[in-house]
């Protein structure tokens, strides 16, 4: 069973919490590398609190398609705007570029929305893809993709490029979506793209996340693990919210490490082979070491360790 414990009600950040600026030699030379070529990554402009930890040990998430996003999520930094089609064609060329300098054995993609474009950006997506197998088959790719507006095709012309794992976030639960993700995004398309990319490549392994602290309760959190696992999702994250700025959505309830504990074995009863549940836990947050040691080395044992 699950319990709540309201004393961690939002007001100051716990001491689980905190974590050491950003520094190292890997991070400021990912961040170089990432400058000299005007790429951008998911880990700043989200403000992730990973940031640190991930850059210092060598691993990034790209964030394709620039910085501007044509949606205005209540929980997200990025900043939204319309860029008016306007897209980097080279920029796949300069990905692969960097990525071979870092020697990475598994990279994260994703993007902003970008609903300017006829196909939301999955050609863009699909082209990067390619590079990066053609230039190191052994690399291991996980693309974190938008909605692209419920097209099937778009979501097609994505996984024939070949990821190796196809992740799309359902952020929270059924009632809250409404209030925290844009209006044009929802709970039902978001698991009917999880569904449809297992239906269109059978042997993807598919991934989500949801964020705890905004006012879900616990069963509502399990429902919404429930309907993952339905649509055949494989792998679950589940971290805490942290609002990025005074504008976006409240933090209602900072969650306790043992509840985190505690969902990630009711995610392990429920049949997903990988849950990272914990405060910190991000989608992408140690994705390399938690997919090759727990799932492509036949390790599913690991699969509730926390990250």
């Amino acid at each position: 069973m699950i319990t709540r414990d309201l004393s961690t009600t939002a007001r100051r950040k716990p001491e689980w919490l905190k974590v050491r600026a950003p520094g190292g030699d890997a991070y400021r030379r990912i961040k170089r590398l990432l400058r000299e070529r005007s790429l951008h990554t998911v880990c700043e402009e989200a403000r992730c609190p990973n940031m640190g930890e991930c850059w210092g040990g060598g691993t990034a998430t790209i964030m394709l398609m620039g910085d501007v996003c044509t949606r205005g999520c209540r929980f997200c930094a990025v900043k939204t705007g319309n860029p008016r089609g306007r897209l980097d064609r080279d920029e796949p060329r300069k990905v692969s570029e960097v990525i071979s300098t870092l020697g990475l054995k598994y990279l994260v993609l994703t993007s902003v929305d970008r609903d300017d474009l006829p196909d939301g950006g999955a050609a863009h997506f699909a082209e990067t893809v390619r590079r990066l197998k053609s230039q190191d088959p052994g690399l291991l790719v996980e693309v974190l993709i938008p909605d692209f507006a419920g097209d099937r095709a778009a979501l097609g012309a994505v996984l024939g490029a070949g990821p190796d794992v196809l992740a799309h976030n359902l952020e929270t639960v059924r009632r809250l979506t409404p209030s925290v993700r844009d209006r044009r995004a929802g709970y039902d398309p978001s698991l009917d793209l999880l569904r449809s990319a297992k239906e269109i490549r059978p042997g993807i392994h598919t991934k989500s996340s949801i964020m705890l602290g905004l006012g879900e309760t616990d069963v509502e959190t399990l429902e919404a693990m429930a309907d993952l696992r339905s649509a055949g999702v494989d792998i679950l994250t589940l971290g805490q919210y942290l609002q990025p700025t005074p504008r976006h959505s409240e933090v209602v309830e900072f969650i306790r490490p043992e509840r985190f504990d505690a969902l990630a074995v009711e995610g392990r009863a429920m049949g997903f082979l990988y849950v990272a549940s914990g405060p910190l836990v991000r989608s992408s947050y140690r994705a390399g070491e938690f997919f090759l040691e727990g799932i492509l080395q036949g390790r599913p044992e690991r699969a509730g360790e926390k990250g």
